[in-house]
């Protein structure tokens, strides 16, 4: 009996070394890009909302690998203790309501999806919440397959085109709309579509928001970081959907100003409105006419 146990104990050792060297590997040659779950590295501090995701994606990884370190050493350990030997005949013995086993499978997940949920909805609040007075208000327009914005609180408009490809093949960047922030500002952007659902998506703030045709949907950022960041529809709205790219340009508050002055020299000021709206019989939301056929 005792030369049995420790001839187990000596194979479960050796099942969990290979385990063990794995994750001792992986561990040891984490890049920073590893680190931060393969995030873009321009995201790192772009707005007050990615530091949240961040750490909500990354911790929700380092979670989920213990728990299929555990899983996978607990299946190598178990085909190999219990392995059939050299003259072995028939079934093991069979092992069933071991009640201890049944709570911990079943306690165990479930502490772990309410936890994911409990994080997940307490940043999704963070992120939504409405911002009452923010400073600096714009409404983005999605149509296929390009985009247009509209400076509320400047009173100026920028319609856009659909990207460009050269001869290359490569898309001309200098051409693609460019939507303005100013750094540290509490910004409201409102998003609409003209025709078919899209998705607003600045890649590098981490966060997309679907455009619904006959909707207003709002984002509450602040900007914390200046640079320039790629933008993107993330929803399949068409034949050129790849195409409907716009870049985002961070800027301190007086090259913001000037971006401003510059439109309303160019005479865009004012507002684009619904009226290049391809939906026009959208339902409306007051009583139906009551009136009689004469």
């Amino acid at each position: 009996m005792r030369s049995t146990r420790s001839q187990k104990s000596k194979l479960a050792r050796w099942a969990l070394l290979p385990i063990g060297a794995v994750v001792t590997v992986i561990l040891g040659g984490c890049t920073q890009a590893q680190l931060r779950g393969y995030l873009p590295a321009d995201s790192e501090g772009a707005t007050n909302h990615t530091g949240p995701i961040t750490a909500l994606w990354v911790n929700s990884w380092i979670v989920l690998l213990a728990v299929g370190i555990v899983t996978w050493a607990l299946i190598i350990w178990a085909a190999v203790v219990y392995r059939r030997r050299k003259g072995q005949t028939g079934l093991p013995i069979q092992l069933r309501y071991n009640l201890p086993i049944e709570i911990f499978y079943t306690i165990v997940p479930l502490i772990l999806v309410l936890g994911f949920f409990a994080f997940t909805a307490r940043d999704q609040a963070a992120i939504e919440k409405v911002d009452p007075n923010p400073q600096v208000k714009i409404e983005v327009f999605g149509k296929r397959w390009s985009w247009d914005f509209n400076y509320v609180s400047a009173n100026v408009y920028s319609p856009g085109v659909q990207a460009q490809a050269g001869p290359d093949g490569k898309i001309d960047v200098d051409a693609l709309p460019v939507l303005y922030l100013p750094v540290n500002a509490r910004v409201q952007i409102e998003i609409e579509s003209r025709d078919v659902a899209h998705s607003f998506w600045i890649v590098d703030f981490l966060y997309k928001k679907d455009m619904i045709p006959g909707r207003a949907n709002y984002m509450y950022f602040i900007p914390l970081k200046e640079g320039t960041y790629e933008g993107k529809c993330a929803e399949l709205c068409g034949e050129f959907h790849s195409q409907m790219l716009f870049t985002v340009k961070v800027v301190s508050q007086a090259e913001y100003d000037h971006q401003m002055d510059l439109l309303a020299k160019k005479g865009q000021t004012g507002q684009l409105d619904a009226t290049y709206n391809l939906d026009q019989n959208l339902p409306g939301t007051g009583a139906p006419s009551t009136g009689e056929n004469k």
